[in-house]
């Protein structure tokens, strides 16, 4: 949540004032741009997954026994999406209207990613739209690396989806992006 926020604020802050328009004009290509806008809040993302994950050592003394090169790298997996949708939010005129986009897939988020109950506890249709959520497969990627220790013979399925997932909601962006920019 927090690099979809931050990453949407920036933009939409961005052409609030105008500085989008002057970058627009710039010889960059426009993935080049894109990935200009949203690699420094990846990094953020990954910092905060790093606050996170040392948190729950240290305060909750929830045991580590997986890798945490692996665990980084699903979670960037799992930022590509997000980010995506970062960059789509752009389009939204202002910030209020940003903000309730926001709250409103924070919302549909909590609900559905098993934070409130289990899967198997929801609706039938309920459970198959988890399957749309990329935090669905990231909660079992983490709670595989924390609690089992599993790597990637075990965890390639869910990163695989996290990866595909990433790719189209980039790639869609990155046309959507492009089109305004033409």
């Amino acid at each position: 949540m927090l690099t979809l926020m931050l990453t949407a604020q920036a933009i939409i802050r961005e052409k609030e004032i105008g500085t989008l328009e002057q970058l627009m004009v710039t010889p960059l290509r426009p993935i080049e741009l894109m990935l200009g806008k949203t690699l420094p809040f990846a990094l953020v993302g990954l910092v905060n997954m790093m606050i996170v994950t040392v948190t729950a050592l240290l305060v909750f003394h929830i045991p580590f026994r997986g890798n945490f090169l692996l665990l980084m790298f699903c979670a960037l997996l799992f930022l590509m999406p997000s980010l995506g949708a970062a960059v789509s939010f752009d389009y939204i005129q202002h910030a209020a209207a940003s903000q309730h986009g926001v709250v409103l897939h924070h919302n549909t988020r909590v609900y559905v990613e098993r934070f409130c109950l289990p899967i198997s506890n929801m609706p039938l249709a309920v459970q198959y739209l988890t399957y749309l959520n990329p935090i669905r497969y990231f909660m079992e990627i983490v709670r595989g690396i924390f609690l089992k220790g599993v790597g990637i013979s075990v965890l390639w399925p869910q990163m695989l989806v996290l990866g595909v997932y990433g790719v189209i909601i980039l790639a869609l962006s990155a046309i959507r992006f492009h089109k305004t920019l033409d």
